[in-house]
């Protein structure tokens, strides 16, 4: 089911990772939806994912739980917008489960996977409400995180 669109790329507001990979979108679709498998790639090394829940439905939790090298801990709870098997994600930290607000959202994002005949189209939007937290996220080391996070996801996803 879906209830909302892949999300439609806004350069003031948003930032945009898209890359072809080589591997197929069933693949990068278990990466991202098993828990087990999500733990071994989202958080670019030296950090590591430490917990992650997936109910993957529409208001179904999306929580992760990022650690750091020198201690640091990021426990992020939010939930899925929109789900399409093998094609769709959107999910934001701004609602958490049943759609219930958060208050300390930070943004919503939207991964989507085109097959292709080399393997899949990978495009990540993350959404922000104004240019000032898109700058912050920006800042924070988006492209490189983003990219590195997607590199590993790529070498986990050619093992299984």
């Amino acid at each position: 089911m879906i209830i909302a669109p892949a999300a439609v790329f806004d350069p003031q507001l948003d930032l945009e990772l898209k890359r072809e990979v080589a591997v197929p979108p069933r693949l990068v679709w278990r990466a991202w939806t098993e828990p087990a498998l999500l733990m071994r790639w989202f958080t670019p090394a030296p950090w590591r994912t430490t917990h992650c829940e997936i109910d993957l439905r529409p208001g179904g939790r999306f929580r992760t739980v990022m650690e750091g090298p020198e201690g640091e801990r990021h426990d992020n709870t939010g939930c899925f917008l929109a789900v399409e098997h093998e094609k769709l994600l959107v999910f934001t930290d701004a609602l958490g489960p049943g759609y219930r607000p958060t208050g300390t959202g930070f943004m919503t994002a939207s991964v989507t996977l085109e097959a292709t005949a080399a393997g899949t189209l990978y495009t990540a939007i993350a959404l922000h409400k104004d240019a000032e937290t898109r700058k912050t996220h920006e800042e924070m080391g988006f492209h490189h995180g983003w990219g590195t996070a997607l590199d590993q996801l790529v070498a986990l996803a050619r093992t299984l």
